[in-house]
């Protein structure tokens, strides 16, 4: 196999065009690893997210996908400032806001909301919906013009529920209408980004398509932007508009939707595309249908307490030889718009 031509090194700003109103840059978090009882000393640290880079431009959506473990839910948590950086700069709308403490922090919470993940654990059951959805306006003391009632009523009709529900509790409503309770309390204050961690992964597959239609006729009625944390492919290739592909804590690939569904570049995500059932696949010659082949990844994704040296990937990797294990490959453009952190990428006779 030949070596892979050198190409000019980019940061992974795929989106930057136009105005970002999130750019990432070398972001990190590691967790310490102590050990002792009395004298506690540091013996290690769990990378958790180790220096990615990316923008994202307003009213636009990124996907960032990956499997479980690989550092996506602790980055939306940093991009909220529910976790405090390690290293590297988060820019919202031009400021820096990596370090800014909890006071600092608090004017910006209207701009920058998160949508988590159970909807069932997210939402206090002794509170009345009412109670929850308005939550935001009395934490922050903004008042309404037609009074929190109403100005939630409006809220709960907004996402598909019933404004006279406004006295009930969590407990007497399905998981799908429980998200829509939490997506109308992220709308409350009208932020301008919104930081999905896996919204529809708990919800049954036939109230998925509801809540993802929901959230792409929100974005665009009120013009919002959105980091999609996911590791379903086709809800984030239904929403998204830029896919970025995470391994243990590195960014593997970047690329717009289409580009990266059409022609996946990096092993990875190559094997990730392999998982997704295709629906109603084409029929070759004689009627046959055509049988699409399954990428088996070997081993389990490597500890983020000792993950492997260089490529991140290559202990997984069918393509991996001795320069994947020495030398890190950086996210380089192989084709306008389309970076790939491989050595050995896939479908580059497309390029």
């Amino acid at each position: 196999m030949s070596a892979p031509a050198s190409t000019p090194a980019v940061t992974g700003d795929v989106g930057a065009e136009g105005d970002a109103l999130l750019r990432v840059t070398g972001l990190q978090k590691h967790f310490p690893v102590t050990r002792g009882i009395i004298f506690r000393h540091r013996v290690g640290a769990v990378q958790a997210v180790d220096g990615i880079d990316f923008a994202v431009p307003a009213g636009t959506t990124l996907g960032l996908v990956g499997e479980s473990g690989c550092g996506k839910t602790t980055t939306g948590r940093l991009l909220t400032r529910l976790l405090e950086p390690t290293g590297g700069q988060i820019l919202f709308d031009g400021r820096d806001i990596t370090h800014l403490s909890m006071g600092a922090m608090r004017p910006l919470r209207r701009d920058i909301q998160m949508i988590f993940q159970d909807p069932y654990s997210s939402l206090n059951p002794r509170h009345t919906v009412g109670t929850i959805v308005g939550a935001p306006f009395r934490l922050q003391g903004v008042k309404t013009e037609q009074g929190i009632r109403r100005t939630v009523q409006d809220l709960l009709e907004l996402v598909g529920l019933n404004p006279e529900h406004y006295n009930r509790y969590p407990h007497e409503f399905s998981g799908g209408q429980r998200q829509r309770i939490g997506i109308a309390r992220t709308l409350a204050l009208k932020p301008r980004l919104i930081v999905a961690d896996e919204p529809v992964s708990a919800l049954d597959v036939s109230i998925q398509a509801q809540v993802v239609n929901l959230l792409e006729d929100l974005q665009q009625e009120l013009n919002l932007t959105y980091v999609l944390i996911a590791h379903d492919l086709s809800v984030v290739r239904h929403i998204s508009d830029t896919v970025a592909v995470m391994y243990l804590g590195k960014l593997m690939e970047v690329a717009g939707r289409d580009e990266l569904y059409a022609a996946p570049r990096h092993p990875y995500t190559v094997a990730l595309m392999s998982a997704v059932p295709v629906p109603e696949p084409v029929r070759g010659e004689g009627g046959a249908r055509e049988r699409r082949e399954r990428i088996r990844l070997a081993g389990d994704v490597p500890s983020p307490l000792n993950p492997p040296p260089a490529c991140r990937f290559h202990t997984r990797c069918w393509k991996a030889q001795e320069v994947c294990r020495t030398v890190e490959p950086q996210l380089t453009e192989l084709v306008p718009g389309h970076t790939v952190a491989c050595h050995f990428p896939e479908n580059t006779a497309a390029a």
